[in-house]
């Protein structure tokens, strides 16, 4: 059964960092696009990064671009969220998903995580 489990979330003030993880296993995710997306509290979930299946290409929202970097080790069958200079508007639960696809779209991913909350204190 395909599963998605991500990790590193977690409290962090303003202007730190954390690394967010998610290991895929079940399926041949080294052949399949990852992303992250993030949901805030009575807002939609939306896009915040992209890797194709080679990581050769990388797609980020306008709001976390040159703060946050995603990156995958298809060895590990693992996609990592590097994130510098955090906000308190980048307070969500952060969810890891696989797709077909490389794309912003939701609708593009077959596959999500549970979820990971960061918290960013100001």
């Amino acid at each position: 059964q395909a599963q998605l489990v991500e990790s590193g979330g977690g409290l962090v003030q303003a202007g730190g960092s954390l690394r967010l993880s998610c290991v895929a296993s079940g399926r041949t995710f080294s052949r399949y696009a990852m992303g992250w997306f993030r949901q805030a509290p009575g807002k939609e979930r939306e896009f915040v990064a992209a890797v194709n299946w080679s990581g050769g290409s990388r797609y980020y929202a306008d709001s976390v671009k040159g703060r946050f970097t995603i990156s995958r080790d298809n060895a590990k069958i693992t996609v990592y969220l590097q994130m510098n200079s955090l906000k308190p508007e980048d307070t969500a639960v952060y969810y890891c998903a696989a797709g077909r696809g490389y794309s912003n779209k939701y609708s593009a991913y077959d596959y999500w995580g549970q979820g990971a909350q960061v918290t960013v204190s100001s």
